[in-house]
Parts: structure tokens; sequence; C-alpha cells
């Protein structure tokens, strides 16, 4: 049987598909304001006044140590780091760079969670390719979702895909479970082998998060306790969906 909060009842799962469109439209709306000259502060005022408005809250916001809580609703990642960017006035985007916006939002009182990586301006042949293979792993993942596969399977397509295109799935970091928190069990690697690991039911509600590396897969937190960032200064991206384990397969929420 799976752990409490593993699986959501088919109401809960209504509200957080409810949750999830809004909160794709949000991130969708967001990403559409990224040029050059725009700083990663203005992208989260903007993502979080948009949460206000529909009632929701940012769920990263506050969220962490209390002695250092992560004091945004959005994460901006900028080229070399992977996640956590935290927005700031100084950091201004220029064309070149790509950034992962990581997003979460609680509505209703159940949470999901969502991310994409786009670029700024013109970008490198490489970084079209790494966010091009991010995007498309994700999807991968998702059509491996269905009752009594395993979590390692997930993993496995992702890390296929990616190094066979040259990249490296972070090591580090997981997608989780999500629903009733922000994060949930269980663990969802962006590495694996088939037939290994966890078991999905029907009802588990996860979120499916590629993380993928321009070179090596180590990362090095930065002083801020948050940025994670490639330890070869390599490039990053990360998509990421919230689904939920359906009879028929997986069905994407945000």
């Amino acid at each position: 049987m799976p752990k409490k909060g593993y699986t959501k009842t088919s109401e809960e799962i209504e509200i957080i598909a409810e949750g999830g469109k809004i909160l794709h439209d949000i991130l969708y709306k967001t990403a559409g304001l990224v040029k050059p000259g725009i700083s990663t502060l203005e992208l989260n005022e903007f993502a979080e006044k948009m949460i206000a408005d529909v009632g929701g809250r940012p769920s990263f916001k506050g969220y962490g140590p209390k002695k250092n809580p992560f004091p945004a609703g959005l994460c901006t990642s900028v080229n070399d780091e992977v996640v956590h960017g935290i927005p700031s006035r100084d950091v201004i985007l220029k064309s070149g760079d790509i950034i992962g916006l990581d997003i979460g939002m609680e509505y209703k009182g159940l949470y999901t969670d969502t991310a994409i990586t786009v670029g700024v301006g013109q970008i490198s042949e490489t970084a079209k390719k790494l966010i091009e293979v991010t995007k498309k792993s994700l999807d991968l993942a998702i059509k491996e979702v269905r009752p009594g596969a395993k979590i390692g399977d997930i993993g496995y397509v992702i890390q296929t895909l990616a190094e066979k295109n040259g990249f490296s799935p972070v090591r580090d970091l997981v997608g989780h479970g999500v629903g009733y928190e922000v994060h949930e069990d269980p663990a969802v690697p962006c590495f694996g082998k088939k037939g290994t690991g966890e078991t999905l039911q029907e009802g588990m509600v996860l979120a499916i998060e590629p993380m993928l590396c321009e070179h090596e897969y180590f990362v090095n937190f930065d002083q801020d306790g948050w940025t994670i960032r490639t330890a070869d200064g390599g490039l990053s991206a990360h998509f990421e969906h919230t689904i939920a384990v359906t009879k028929n397969g997986a069905r994407i929420l945000t």
C-alpha cells in the first residue's frame, strides 16, 4: 500500500488540476515578459501579483529554514544556475542568457509546481539544444507514468535521452510528490534504472522535473543557501509538470 499522503482523492485531484491550470497560465505569462533588460525581480513581482489576484499563495515564499526562508514566489535560475535562483533587481537579463522559471502555488489548500526554461534574445545552438532536450525528456518521462510502472522507469528515460545528446541529468536534486505539501514522498530522480524504485499507483500526484546540465552533473550551493549551480560553470535547463497517475496513464495538471 502507498504511504500516507501518496494518493489523493478524485475530488482533491480536481482542485489540484484547477490550481495547476491557473499556475500554468501564470508561468507562461511570466515567461512572455522575458527579454533583454528586464530584471529577475520584475519577473517575480509580476508572478506574485498574478498569484495574489487569483486567490492563491506563492508556496515557495517563506519555504525552508526559519533562519533563511526562500524570499520570493518565483525561482529565477540564469545560465549555470540549476535551480533556486533568487530574484534580484541587480540581475538584469541579457541576450544570450537562458533562464529557468520555477513556480509553486497553494490554491484552495492544495499545491502545484511547474517550471520552464526559456532563452533571452538570441541564444547559442548549444543552449537551444539543451532546452529542447530537457523539454523532450519531460515529455518522455510523462509517457512512462501508469499504475504499476516504477519510479526508475521515469528516471531512466530522462537519463537516456540526456546522455544520448551529450548532457548530464542532475543527481543531487529530484522531483517529488506534491499536493498536500510543497514537497512530499516519493522522490522522483532524473536518472535511474528500468523496473527499480517504488511502484506508481493510481491517485499519486507527482512533480516530474528533469534538470539537465551542459557538461557534468556536479553542483555547488551559493553562499545565499539557495542558489544551486553547475560546478563546472556549464549551462543548465529545467522543465517541470505536476501530473496525476490515472488508470489511463498520466494526467498533466499544470
